[in-house]
């Protein structure tokens, strides 16, 4: 089918160029490179002991002792989240999912050695989430606690505040963490399935058993009195924990075929809520993503007892699409997509990356999105996503990359304490809580450069101000990075796909 209007397409040219003129999105990109620099910035927010191929060679060894003092179990690895030194569960499991579902969807496009790269960076996520659900009836949810280390600016090397460890057991809730957990598993088991079978099937096997944790013990982890405390505010469930239950029925689906998971999601979409809230997607808000991931049984494999989830995905594209009647998305006047809320990239990323999957659903169907009047097909949706990512890499009023380390030009000042202060091979003697605090003041450039970390970027005016203590501005984190590496893979492929 065509488009039914010439005149959406003339407006398109307008937003997409005229508009942008000053900073063109036909500018040239080296996706490759950014691609190859997003996904080694996952190695400087690790945690634990670093291998011997640990490539940001500024960091060192961390949290070493997680997990054995406070409840006697190895609880060493992961990712930080972000600038901070806390191992938040919520979070970092879908940073998992994402990079999973990143490598399932634009593996193909990735060079070889980027691949590999990315299932390392997954793996360091889920061989820690094993071992947080190692026990019976029991889920450790967090690793530090968040007050006590945001009253600190040290490096994760020389952390001397406390490493509580959150935990959450039968039968206390968790569904939101466990939901997101058994989604990160089941994703990574597809991942792996290739290369590393009996890991893939660890994976999986793990992944039923956590979802069980899930859906038995319903409510949210942060509801729990001796959890919120840790949690909150920072990655409080503020949206419900029935999104996790469905998405994690819906990846342990893909990943088994099994027709229990199926029905689950064909039985309990209403009744969880699968139709609210559509038009987010995050660390917290998983129904856009549900509804798009759903949705590929419709579009490529006729399961159309799932169609409810088909015509949510279609509503929350046409959100997305100028001259739309249900158009809604706010752009700067740069063109950057912007929800309130601070960390604003993270926005631009995942939504990029579910423009992009579901293009490529549409077009495996030959299929298109009907948005009243306008027929939206895969191209539409993959500009849409270009303006995105150009914008993140430089094409925007400043003319600066938010990725660290690409191009010339990007921010310097970022804040995240191991960058900003002086590495641990530079300065081995330690610095303290409060001997940090002299580096966090300082207007002087970071200096150990946290290559490929997607800061959370300009608000809706567009001005970046690149300043260490603006932290909803200026600290990176996971969930930014995660889905950027499947958009930028699919671009490294077809960079001129228009």
């Amino acid at each position: 089918m065509k488009f039914h209007s010439v005149n959406l397409l003339h407006f398109l040219c307008i937003i997409l160029f005229s508009k942008f003129s000053l900073f063109d999105s036909s500018n040239y990109h080296d996706y490759a490179d950014a691609l190859s620099k997003s996904i080694l910035f996952f190695e400087g927010q690790r945690s634990g002991n670093l291998p011997q191929d640990q490539r940001i060679a500024w960091r060192g060894n961390s949290g070493l002792g997680d997990g054995w003092t406070a409840v006697n179990t190895d609880l060493t690895g992961g990712y930080y989240d972000a600038g901070d030194n806390i191992k938040f569960n919520f979070p970092m499991a879908f940073t998992t999912t994402m990079l999973a579902w990143s490598a399932i969807e634009f593996g193909e496009y990735m060079p070889p050695s980027e691949l590999r790269n990315a299932l390392v960076a997954i793996k360091w996520g889920t061989d820690y989430l094993l071992k947080t659900v190692s026990q019976p009836n029991r889920i450790f949810v967090q690793v530090g606690d968040p007050i006590i280390d945001h009253n600190c600016w040290e490096r994760p090397e020389d952390m001397d505040t406390a490493r509580t460890v959150y935990t959450v057991e039968s039968p206390n809730p968790a569904s939101d963490v466990a939901g997101e957990t058994a989604a990160a598993l089941a994703a990574s088991s597809i991942a792996f399935r290739s290369s590393d079978p009996g890991y893939a099937e660890t994976l999986l096997r793990t992944s039923i058993r956590v979802f069980d944790f899930a859906d038995g013990h319903r409510g949210a982890y942060s509801d729990n009195s001796n959890i919120r405390e840790g949690a909150c505010p920072f990655y409080c469930d503020f949206d419900g924990y029935q999104d996790e239950l469905l998405w994690g029925a819906a990846w342990l689906r893909r990943a088994s075929q099994g027709d229990s998971y199926l029905n689950y999601i064909q039985n309990n979409g209403k009744t969880l809520g699968a139709e609210d809230n559509i038009n987010e997607f995050g660390w917290d808000d998983k129904h856009a993503g549900l509804n798009v991931l759903v949705s590929k049984e419709v579009l490529e494999g006729s399961m159309y007892s799932l169609q409810s989830y088909k015509v949510s995905a279609d509503s929350f594209m046409c959100t997305l699409i100028p001259d739309s009647s249900s158009y809604h998305i706010k752009l700067s006047p740069g063109g950057l997509i912007y929800r309130p809320g601070g960390s604003n990239l993270q926005h631009a990323t995942s939504i990029s990356f579910l423009l992009l999957v579901y293009a490529n659903y549409l077009e495996k169907s030959s299929e298109i999105v009907n948005c009243g009047s306008i027929s939206v097909g895969p191209k539409m949706l993959r500009q849409l996503a270009k303006r995105q990512v150009d914008y993140i890499l430089g094409d925007n009023p400043k003319g600066m990359s938010y990725m660290v380390g690409y191009s010339n030009y990007y921010p310097q000042r970022i804040h995240h304490r191991g960058s900003s202060l002086p590495s641990i091979k530079d300065h081995p003697q330690p610095i303290r809580c409060k001997e940090g605090s002299v580096y966090f003041n300082s207007s002087a450039p970071n200096p150990n450069v946290l290559v490929g970390a997607v800061v959370g970027g300009p608000e809706e005016d567009d001005i970046y101000e690149d300043d260490r203590a603006d932290f909803r501005k200026s600290e990176p984190t996971t969930y930014i990075n995660a889905p950027f590496v499947g958009v930028l893979a699919y671009f490294v492929a077809n960079p001129n796909f228009a």
